[in-house]
């Protein structure tokens, strides 16, 4: 049936490599890291695809432990000695310094780590003397690298000596062709012994009958490389020299940035030409990803260049890369069954996905799904990984895109509520698992203070009083010296709270809530401004200067927003899933909208109006009887629920859910779970018209 994901094939097999791996203090990866079916995928960490997907970074750092291998195309397998290695990118880059003084340029390089030009240190010998040479970029073009000169020459000029930081390029001689790194670096040598200054050896990686070259040079301009060709041959006599022209290699240099406060060196390999791409082979210990948060990853790396930028892609067995992904999509702790339903989700999701990202089938963020290498790994998961092998869902004979979300709010979304499409696989379910995202969270507190000031307080810091206010509403107080009064019913420690109380104090109730979650939250509040800004560039409509009002006018099947309107204006969006981003960054599309500057009264004629809050003291009950004091209005439905309204308009969001809402609820296949179901009665209850196969 479906075909497998597989990698593109290297022009030879990997070797194995011939010496034993080295296990002590090493991370051992468990033995069920052996199983492999074939299939293997390849995920994207860093990539410039342009609107597709774009991580960029100038260097990546590689580490495992033991021996480990690089793999060129054309065949030739490079060992590695246990600990790190380097590569960054070929291109235009500005020398900042030579210098026999390492300190001397680690301060320099420091000075430039806070910068935009970010530094890359080497180290060489040069007429029998250690050398560090600093410099920065890459850049895209020539023109900015040589602006990017006189920032360098501000930022480390007291290290500089009287040197001045110029342009290197990418434009470089070849100085022969050899079949060993013995005999390429005896060339280089050579050169070195008869002064001649950058000079490398370079691992060729396609198209070449010797797998080693020696190229010279990092001119900019044309120019600059026949200057260097007659000084070269000046230098040297009898040596043959020819323009690289765009060939595939790795530059073999010594990496001396790893600390800028004592000295460490490391492989570094710099990648040049056209379709240059390089395999680093793991050997079962993992390799750790220090630009990727210092996680470790199963499997290979593939390392090339992209839009003239560092890609770097893990190719891993299917199976392997799912036990990290349902590691991190969900709890370990979850009931077996609902960790069995997150496998065939993720699996097929994986395996629908074909080459979408170009160079990969997925990348390693939730654009496709969470991937944090050996990390999230857990013994539970993998069980139901290995439990479910092979197992994917399908409708019309063809796995589907299995997406999911972390919770649907009680309703999972239609699919015109996210993308504008039809009903068919994808379809709104009742999803009445989600509530197990708030089983034994705290209750909070929605509270108005005498100074007209509302917000929350947990309950395990309130203590309620005898006294009511006219309309019927309990007053509380506090247990500890200056209390947080938060914007919202959740602890946020960037987030300053609204206010403080001290016991003595007393506050109005207005509600009791959960604790905001996966099921239920509270966003906000809001200013006209923070709205305003937060929609330029998302709606199809132009945003009014300032928004007086703000409301749902158009939901969904399962009650999704599909419009908004801000002072009776619709506020329209290409896609209805957009109003999440669009509105502050609101955790689903399923919400209401609460304005503290006015309410609607809905009169015996049928007719509503708007009313704006004033500094009164008054508390309207369902009667419109009893007062209070403070500097709000507090207005109360039929069926009891309160809000304050005070001056100054700002909007709160009350809603349910997160994520997109489409497809899956983890959160709810948690809860069925719970209930006694099994996985595939889960997946066929939110993927409509599927079936699960073992492929």
């Amino acid at each position: 049936m479906g075909k497998a994901i597989r990698t593109k094939k290297w022009s030879r097999r990997l070797k194995v490599l011939a010496a034993a791996l080295l296990t002590v203090g090493c991370l051992q990866v468990p033995a069920y890291a052996a199983g492999n079916d074939g299939q293997t995928i390849r995920v994207a960490m860093f990539a410039n695809l342009g609107s597709t997907y774009k991580s960029t970074t100038p260097l990546i750092t590689l580490e495992s432990t033991g021996q480990w291998s690089i793999q060129s195309e054309s065949g030739e397998n490079v060992s590695l000695p246990a600990g790190q290695v380097r590569f960054s990118a070929d291109g235009f880059r500005v020398k900042v310094l030579e210098t026999a003084d390492f300190k001397a340029a680690s301060a320099a390089a420091k000075l430039l780590q806070a910068t935009a030009d970010k530094p890359l240190l080497f180290t060489t010998s040069l007429n029998g003397n250690t050398i560090y040479q600093l410099y920065t970029g890459n850049y895209a073009t020539e023109a900015l690298a040589g602006q990017a000169v006189t920032r360098v020459q501000k930022v480390a000029a007291a290290q500089l000596a009287g040197q001045k930081p110029a342009v290197t390029g990418s434009k470089r001689l070849s100085a022969g062709t050899y079949g060993s790194i013995q005999e390429a670096e005896a060339a280089q040598a050579n050169l070195l012994s008869a002064g001649v200054s950058s000079v490398y050896p370079v691992l060729q990686l396609s198209g070449v009958s010797q797998a080693y070259a020696v190229w010279v040079g990092e001119a900019s301009t044309d120019a600059e490389l026949t200057a260097l060709k007659n000084s070269v041959e000046a230098k040297a006599p009898g040596v043959s020299l020819s323009p690289v022209n765009n060939n595939a290699g790795l530059i073999i240099r010594q990496d001396a940035g790893l600390s800028t406060d004592a000295l460490k060196t490391a492989p570094h390999y710099t990648i040049a030409g056209t379709g240059s791409k390089a395999l680093v082979q793991g050997n079962g210990n993992g390799i750790k990803v220090v630009e990727r948060s210092q996680r470790t990853y199963r499997g290979d790396m593939e390392i090339s260049i992209v839009s003239g930028d560092l890609a770097l892609v893990n190719v891993v067995p299917l199976e392997q890369y799912l036990y990290s992904v349902v590691g991190a999509e969900v709890y370990s702790s979850w009931p077996a069954e609902a960790l069995k339903v997150q496998a065939v989700a993720a699996r097929s999701y994986a395996l629908q996905q074909g080459e979408r990202f170009k160079i990969a089938n997925v990348v390693d963020t939730t654009l496709s799904q969470a991937y944090n290498g050996i990390g999230s790994e857990n013994d539970k998961v993998t069980s139901a990984v290995d439990a479910t092998a092979g197992e994917v869902v399908k409708s019309g004979g063809k796995i589907i895109e299995a997406v999911f979300s972390s919770n649907a709010g009680g309703q999972t979304a239609h699919p015109s509520e996210v993308w504008n499409g039809g009903a068919g696989v994808f379809t709104n379910v009742v999803s009445s698992g989600d509530t197990s995202a708030q089983a034994g969270l705290h209750t909070w507190y929605h509270v108005l203070l005498g100074t007209g000031v509302s917000g929350y307080i947990r309950e395990d810091n309130i203590k309620e009083l005898t006294t009511k206010t006219n309309a019927g509403l309990a007053k509380v107080t506090v247990t500890a010296q200056n209390t947080n009064v938060r914007a919202v019913p959740l602890i946020q420690s960037t987030v300053e709270p609204v206010a403080k109380m001290n016991p003595g104090n007393e506050a109005v109730v207005l509600a009791k809530v959960a604790q905001s979650n996966d099921y239920a939250w509270v966003r906000g509040p809001f200013t006209s401004a923070q709205l305003v800004k937060s929609l330029q560039g998302k709606t199809t409509a132009s945003v009014p200067a300032s928004i007086s009002t703000l409301e749902v006018t158009k939901r969904g099947p399962s009650g999704r927003a599909l419009e908004v309107t801000a002072n009776g204006q619709a506020m329209t969006v290409k896609y209805a899933d957009t109003y999440r981003s669009a509105l502050g960054g609101l955790p689903s599309t399923l919400f209401d909208i609460a304005g503290t500057g006015s309410y609607t009264v809905l009169g015996a004629d049928g007719k509503t109006a708007s009313k704006t809050g004033s500094n009164g003291a008054s508390v309207l009950s369902s009667s419109g009887a009893g007062t209070s004091s403070g500097n709000a209005l507090v207005v109360m439905s039929g069926d009891g629920q309160a809000r304050a309204v005070t001056q100054g308009q700002t909007f709160t969001f009350i809603g349910q859910g997160n994520g997109h809402g489409l497809g899956l609820s983890q959160w709810g296949a948690k809860g069925m779970a719970d209930e006694g179901y099994d996985y595939q009665a889960i997946l066929k209850h939110y993927y409509q018209n599927a079936t699960i196969v073992k492929e």
